[in-house]
C-alpha cells in the first residue's frame, strides 16, 4: 500500500479510522455472510478441538504416546485460532472495530501465531507417521516422550518469535504496507510466507513418500492376492492409510493454497477491492481446516473413541439415558494409531 500508516500509529486513541478503512471492503450482505460463516465454524471448531484435548489429557495413556501429544498440541492451536480469528476477524470486518497499534498488532500476530503452530503441529504429526511407518522397529527409541516434549516447546517458541516479530518493532514505515494486513510490511509478509511454505513442503513431502510406498503396496497386494506373503499385513495398512492420507493433503490444499497465492501475489501488484473481498472469504478457509483437524486426525482414532467411551461411562449418572455398553469400535483408520502400526510392521 502506497500510504503510511506511521502517523496514525502513534495515536494514543486508535488507528485512524480513514486509513484502516481500505481494508474494510465488504458490504452488508458480504458482513451478514461473514457472520453465518464463522459464527458456527468458529463454535463448532472450539467444540470440537476441546473435546479432543480433555480426552488427551484426561486419559494417561495416550498423555504418554508421541504421537498424541503432537495431535492435543494441534488440538490445542485449533482451539486458540478458532476462538482469536473468529472474534478479530468478525470484530474488524464486520464492526469495524479500530484498537490502538500496540493492541492492534497483538490481535494480529495472536492470529499469525496460532495458525503457524497448527501448522507446526501437522508437521510433526507428518513426521510422526513416516517414522512409524519406515522405521517401526526403531520408533520407539527415536521418538519417545521426551523428545516429542521438546520437539513441541521448539515449535511453539518458533511460532512465536515469527509471529510476532511486528509486535516487536517490525512494521510498515519506511517498508511497504501489505496490501492485505494493516500495519504488517510486506517483507515481513514474504518472510512469513517462506516459513510457512517450508512448513508445507514438508508435510507434502513426507505425506507424498508415505503415498508413494503404498501405491507400490497396492501393487504388490494386487499380484499376490491369491496368497499370503510376508508383510501383507503391513501392505493391507498402508493402503488404509493412503486414503486418509489423501483427504489430509487434499483438506490442506483446498483451505490454505488460495490464501497463500493472494498473499504471494498482493507482494507484487496492488490489489484492487474485488481480489481483497476474495481473500477474505479464502481466510474463512483456514478456520474451516482447524474444524476438519479433530476429525481427520483424532475423532477417528480407535483409542481417542475408546477414552471418550470411558468418560461418557464415567458421567453417564449425570446424563441420564447415556450407556457406553454395546457400543462396537470402527477399525481404526486414523493416522494416529501409531502403536498398532509398530505390531503390525514388527
Amino acid at each position: 500500500m502506497e500510504r503510511c500508516l506511521a502517523d496514525a500509529n502513534d495515536s494514543k486513541d486508535g488507528l485512524d479510522f480513514n486509513l484502516m478503512k481500505d481494508y474494510m471492503i465488504l458490504n452488508g450482505p458480504q458482513k451478514i455472510a461473514v457472520v453465518v460463516l464463522c459464527t458456527p465454524l468458529g463454535l463448532l471448531s472450539v467444540l470440537e478441538n476441546l473435546a479432543v484435548l480433555y480426552l488427551i489429557l484426561s486419559s494417561h495413556r495416550l498423555r504418554r504416546k508421541p504421537s498424541y501429544l503432537f495431535i492435543g498440541s494441534l488440538a490445542g492451536a485449533d482451539f486458540l485460532a478458532s476462538m482469536v480469528f473468529t472474534c478479530i476477524f468478525v470484530n474488524f470486518h464486520v464492526f469495524h472495530g479500530v484498537d490502538s497499534k500496540a493492541v492492534f498488532l497483538l490481535k494480529i500476530c495472536s492470529v499469525t501465531m496460532t495458525f503457524t503452530a497448527s501448522v507446526g503441529s501437522l508437521l510433526l504429526t507428518a513426521i510422526d507417521r513416516y517414522l512409524c511407518l519406515h522405521h517401526p522397529p526403531a520408533y520407539k527409541a527415536l521418538l519417545t516422550q521426551r523428545r516429542a516434549l521438546v520437539t513441541l516447546g521448539i515449535t511453539w517458541v518458533l511460532s512465536a518469535l515469527v509471529s510476532y516479530l511486528p509486535l516487536m518493532g517490525w512494521t510498515c514505515c519506511p517498508s511497504p504496507c501489505s496490501e492485505l494486513f494493516p500495519l504488517i510490511p510486506n517483507n515481513y509478509l514474504l518472510g512469513w510466507l517462506l516459513f510457512i511454505t517450508t512448513l508445507f513442503s514438508g508435510i507434502i513431502y513426507t505425506y507424498g513418500h508415505v503415498l508413494w510406498k503404498a501405491h507400490q503396496h497396492v501393487a504388490s497386494l494386487a499380484e499376490h492376492q491369491e496368497r499370503q506373503v510376508p508383510g501383507m499385513a503391513r501392505m493391507r495398512l498402508d493402503v488404509r492409510l493412503a486414503k486418509t492420507l489423501g483427504v489430509v493433503l487434499a483438506v490442506l490444499l483446498i483451505c490454505w493454497f488460495p490464501v497463500l497465492v493472494l498473499m504471494a501475489y498482493s507482494l507484487f501488484t496492488k490489489l484492487s477491492d474485488q481480489v481483497k473481498k476474495v481473500f477474505t472469504f479464502c481466510c474463512i478457509l483456514c478456520l474451516l481446516n482447524s474444524m476438519v483437524n479433530p476429525v481427520i486426525y483424532a475423532l477417528r482414532s480407535g483409542e481417542i473413541r475408546s477414552s471418550a467411551h470411558h468418560c461418557l461411562a464415567h458421567w453417564k449418572k449425570y446424563l441420564p439415558g447415556l450407556s457406553p455398553e454395546g457400543k462396537e469400535e470402527a477399525p481404526r483408520s486414523s493416522v494416529t494409531e501409531t502403536e498398532v502400526d509398530v505390531k503390525i510392521t514388527q
